[in-house]
Parts: C-alpha cells; sequence; structure tokens
C-alpha cells in the first residue's frame, strides 16, 4: 500500500465520524429556508383569517389568542426573512402597530363594532405594505362567510 493511502483513509474515516457525530451525511440537503410569500402564506393568512372570523363570531377570548398569535407571526417572519429585495420587512411590519393596537383594544373592550373598524385597518395596512413592495395583486380583505378551517367552531364556547 503506497504512503499516502493510509493517511488518506484516516482522513475519510475521521470526516464521517464527524459527520455522524453533528448529525449530517455528505448525502444531506441544505436546511429548508422558506421564503417570504412561504412563510406569509403558511403562517400570517391563516392566524389573520381566523383573527376576522373569531372577531365576527364575537368570540372575545379567540380573538385575543389570534391577536396575540398574529402579532408573533409577523415578529417571526420578519427575522427570518429581514429583507425581500430591497425592502426592509420589519420596516414595512410597522405599517401593523397602530391597527394591531386598535384590534387589541376592540378585543378587550368586546366590542364588534371597534373591531371591525380595526380589522379592515389592518387590511389596509397589509396592503399598502403589499403595493409598496411592487406586490399589489395580492389583495387582503375580511374572510368570506365561509370558513376555510370547516373542522373549527369560531362561535364562543357556552359555559
Amino acid at each position: 500500500m503506497p504512503r499516502f493511502v493510509a493517511p488518506m483513509v484516516v482522513v475519510a474515516v475521521s470526516l464521517c465520524a464527524s459527520a455522524v457525530v453533528y448529525g449530517q451525511s455528505p448525502a444531506t440537503p441544505p436546511p429548508f429556508k422558506p421564503g417570504l410569500g412561504d412563510l406569509m402564506t403558511a403562517f400570517v393568512q391563516p392566524r389573520h383569517i381566523k383573527l376576522g372570523l373569531a372577531g365576527r363570531a364575537r368570540n372575545w377570548e379567540y380573538a385575543a389568542y389570534e391577536q396575540n398569535e398574529l402579532k408573533e407571526a409577523f415578529e417571526d417572519v420578519s427575522e427570518q426573512v429581514p429583507m425581500h429585495g430591497k425592502f426592509p420587512i420589519a420596516e414595512m411590519m410597522k405599517l401593523t402597530d397602530e391597527p394591531m393596537k386598535a384590534l387589541e383594544a376592540a378585543i378587550k373592550a368586546r366590542d364588534g363594532a371597534k373591531f371591525e373598524v380595526a380589522y379592515g385597518q389592518l387590511n389596509d395596512a397589509c396592503n399598502a405594505c403589499h403595493i409598496g413592495t411592487n406586490h399589489p395583486m395580492i389583495v387582503i380583505r375580511f374572510p368570506e362567510a365561509t370558513s376555510p378551517f370547516a373542522d373549527q367552531d369560531f362561535s364562543p364556547r357556552k359555559p
């Protein structure tokens, strides 16, 4: 066996062993990194819809839960995708700050009329962001009367 073969075997075995230790193999694909559209569709949009449905049903406890979840989804998206092209996502998301505060106040007050106004303002903020980032074809509105979450009852639970 030539002199350089033994060291090469040692290096190859070491690389394979370190890959096993770190949970990777040479064939491990890169980590999944969803884009902005993926995150918005998977995490933001369902929360936004559920918030609207809960508010329309006057299920204030659930609306409060979804409002908080939507706020967290906005934060998570901003962290995962700090820039989308030339647009700073965290800065763009600030358009939702005031409508989210108004939603929180409407939910705490259990005021359906204020909820409708604040939810409309949130929709307007989302649409302004879409227009500002050259995606005017993405238009957000109140959810239709039929829910895409057919397995969930949004009416308030009766004790």
